[in-house]
């Protein structure tokens, strides 16, 4: 009897250490989770404030954080594909600097730089084989008009009429996108986008986001009109410009994603604490920038007519 009571009472001594360990756990996960959230808040704001003190100035100040952006950007693409301590990936690096200062000069080079670029990069594959392959030669082309050219579009967006305004459209549709596709997701996601890819984004989600981001942009145009914003450019063509922007951020933010799970990282790197790099946070400005550009663009060329 006595055994049994001591079976019994170790027994239950086990299980309630067991739930202990539980709590600790649960508790240890808990704080973590809030850890990670105040930092990335943190960055956040910071990266917020930058922009909001950067943005404005316009000009070379803007082009400098362009070109920091993008070199930067260069070397953690590079890194993922294990190419940065070759000694060819200086060329990746130079031709992002040769395109920033032709935009610096108003040359209009970017495909010239292109075509130099790939040029050189098939001289090099051509002298290097077979210790070069040609996988090794398109991952390197990648690296010029990915993190090099789609960057500068900040810039390029800041530098039209009315681009002090104009230039946060390109945030709204992919920052913006970003924050409503998540809540959006939150609340109402059922269905998986690419459960592969990534397994968080639901259908539900990208309609949220590409809503939440037109809404925001036609409350945007509605607040600075005729404070800074053209007046032709009414609330609802831009807040249709920002929701295609919106689609194409989705793209974006998943291209990268691609990426990092083909070379198995989880951040392109750590730069900034709880987003992890410059793609990791700017992925879905690639693609919009462009898009908000050329769309104002083309606008306004098709009010001159």
């Amino acid at each position: 009897m006595v055994e049994q009571k001591d079976s019994s009472t170790e027994k239950k001594d086990s299980s309630t250490e067991q739930k202990e360990n539980r709590t600790e756990q649960s508790k240890g996960q808990n704080e973590h989770k809030l850890s990670s959230f105040l930092t990335r808040l943190i960055s956040g704001l910071v990266l917020l404030l930058l922009l909001f003190g950067i943005l404005p100035l316009g000009g070379l100040p803007v082009l400098a954080f362009c070109l920091f952006l993008s070199l930067f950007a260069s070397y953690e693409l590079l890194h993922c594909f294990s190419l940065e301590k070759k000694g060819i990936s200086f060329l990746s690096y130079f031709f992002v600097f040769l395109y920033y200062s032709a935009l610096f000069l108003h040359l209009p080079m970017s495909f010239f730089l292109l075509l130099s670029y790939l040029f050189l990069l098939g001289f090099y594959y051509v002298l290097s084989y077979p210790k070069a392959d040609i996988r090794e030669i398109a991952l390197l082309f990648l690296v010029f008009p990915y993190a090099g050219i789609l960057l500068s579009y900040i810039y390029l967006c800041r530098s039209l009429p009315h681009g002090k305004i104009l230039v946060w459209l390109v945030f709204l549709s992919s920052w913006g996108a970003d924050t409503c596709a998540y809540c959006a997701g939150l609340l109402f996601g059922k269905h998986k986008m690419t459960p592969v890819l990534s397994p968080k984004k639901t259908w539900e989600g990208a309609v949220g986001g590409i809503l939440g981001a037109g809404i925001l942009s036609f409350l945007f145009a509605i607040i600075f009109k005729g404070h800074g914003l053209p007046l032709h450019l009414s609330p609802l063509l831009l807040a249709l410009a920002v929701s295609l922007a919106a689609l194409f951020s989705i793209g974006g933010d998943l291209m990268a994603s691609g990426m990092k799970r083909d070379f198995q990282i989880k951040d392109y790197s750590h730069l900034i604490p709880g987003h992890g790099g410059i793609l990791d946070r700017f992925d879905s400005v690639l693609f919009t920038a462009p898009i908000i550009y050329y769309g104002i663009t083309v606008l306004d060329y098709f009010k001159k007519i």
